[in-house]
């Protein structure tokens, strides 16, 4: 078993059980009380537990189960605005690229831009994106394989994180459940997150899209730092002062008007 899968069994038990022994995980993972201690200390890192004497306990349960709305929900909610971030998003690619879209009601919004874009390379996860992309009549479009999350019709597991590697993309476009300082960007699906980790990897530029309301929050696991991405694209409703100190982590941020006449400009 690899690392990646390791820590997350043991994240499923921390949330079924509050806590987890580093002796009971040794036993049944069959590895050394080194090696899970180093799991422990990067789920620590990554807000997720809070070591103590033999073990772990999870931090705060509650705020691990946010309540995750229908797609179809999800969707409407703020749409405006993440129409303006994902038109923003497409004025950075270029033809001839290849473009990685993570699944996310914000990055479904950079499909509308990318009709007119010559001789694309478009890879996603999520079937509705890989749908919209269609309208592109010459791009190549390749959709991930692996279990289906009939949620947020996407694809995760260890197919699809596989078929990742074979790729370098120009751009990676990802959204997130919650951006906090501690925990950096975050997901609330541990399976989703573990895809998120594998497109960072496979992209050149990694670019995080998100409205508003994700900000000062954390979702239930961490997928990367503010040093694993280059471009952090938000609204002008966006907190001005967290945004500032993104930038200040070495992230350089877009704002997005949402001003009358920009959301004209939209329809």
């Amino acid at each position: 078993m690899i690392a990646a899968e390791r820590r997350n069994t043991i994240k499923n038990q921390l949330l079924k059980n509050n806590s987890v022994k580093v002796s009971d995980l040794v036993n049944q993972f069959n590895v050394s009380e080194e090696t899970i201690r180093r799991d422990l200390n990067q789920l620590e890192k990554e807000g997720f537990l809070e070591k103590n004497y033999g073990g772990a306990i999870l931090v705060n349960k509650q705020t691990h189960n946010p309540i995750v709305l229908p797609l179809q929900d999800r969707h409407q909610q703020f749409f405006k605005e993440k129409e303006l971030i994902g038109k923003k998003a497409a004025e950075l690619i270029e033809e001839d690229q290849t473009i990685i879209l993570d699944a996310g009601t914000t990055t479904w919004h950079v499909t509308t831009e990318l009709a007119e874009k010559g001789n694309l390379t478009i890879i996603t996860n999520a079937m509705n994106i890989a749908e919209k992309c269609t309208k592109n009549e010459i791009a190549d479009i390749y959709l991930l394989g692996g279990k289906l999350r009939r949620n947020s019709l996407s694809t995760v597991g260890p197919q699809a994180e596989a078929e990742l590697k074979k790729y370098n993309a120009n751009y990676v476009f990802l959204g997130t459940s919650g951006i906090s300082f501690r925990q950096g960007f975050t997901s609330s699906d541990l399976y989703e997150a573990e895809m998120k980790k594998a497109m960072v990897s496979a992209g050149h530029k990694r670019v995080v899209l998100a409205d508003h309301s994700k900000l000062q929050k954390a979702g239930l696991t961490s997928f990367c730092t503010f040093e694993d991405i280059d471009i952090f694209i938000t609204s002008d409703l966006a907190d001005k002062q967290i945004l500032d100190n993104i930038a200040k982590a070495g992230v350089e941020v877009i704002v997005v008007s949402t001003d009358e006449e920009s959301w004209n400009e939209s329809e």
